[in-house]
C-alpha cells in the first residue's frame, strides 16, 4: 500500500476545523458559501477558475473537491483541462516574468 502525506478521507473532514475554533470557522464558511454561490459568475465558472487555483496551488485536496465539484457544475473534462492550462500559463508567465528582476539585478551587479 503506497503511503502518502495526504490522505483524501482527510478532505470530508474539512469541517472538524470548527472543533477548535467554531467563531472563526463559521465565519469562514459562511464567506465561503457566499463566493460560490451564483452571482455575475456562474457556479459552474467559479468551479472552474477554483479547480485552475487548485492546481496552481498544488492543493490535492481542492484538485479533488473541484474536479468533483466543476463536473457536477455541469463542465466538461475538456473545459476542466483548459483551466489547467490557463492555470500553467500565468503560474509559469508569473515566473518568467520575474527573470526582468534578475537581468536587472545582474545589469547594476555588472556595472
Amino acid at each position: 500500500m503506497e503511503k502518502t502525506y495526504y490522505k483524501p478521507e482527510d478532505l470530508g473532514k474539512f469541517g472538524n476545523i470548527a472543533d477548535w475554533q467554531p467563531e472563526l470557522a463559521k465565519k469562514f464558511f459562511d464567506y465561503y458559501g457566499e463566493v460560490f454561490k451564483e452571482g455575475e459568475l456562474s457556479e459552474r465558472e467559479k468551479a472552474l477558475i477554483a479547480l485552475a487555483v487548485s492546481h496552481a496551488l498544488q492543493c490535492p485536496y481542492c484538485i479533488d473537491a473541484y474536479s468533483t465539484g466543476s463536473l457536477e457544475k455541469g463542465a466538461t473534462e475538456g473545459q476542466m483541462m483548459e483551466a489547467l492550462h490557463v492555470a500553467a500559463a500565468i503560474r509559469g508567465g508569473a515566473s518568467l516574468v520575474h527573470g526582468v528582476q534578475m537581468m536587472n539585478k545582474v545589469k547594476e551587479v555588472s556595472m
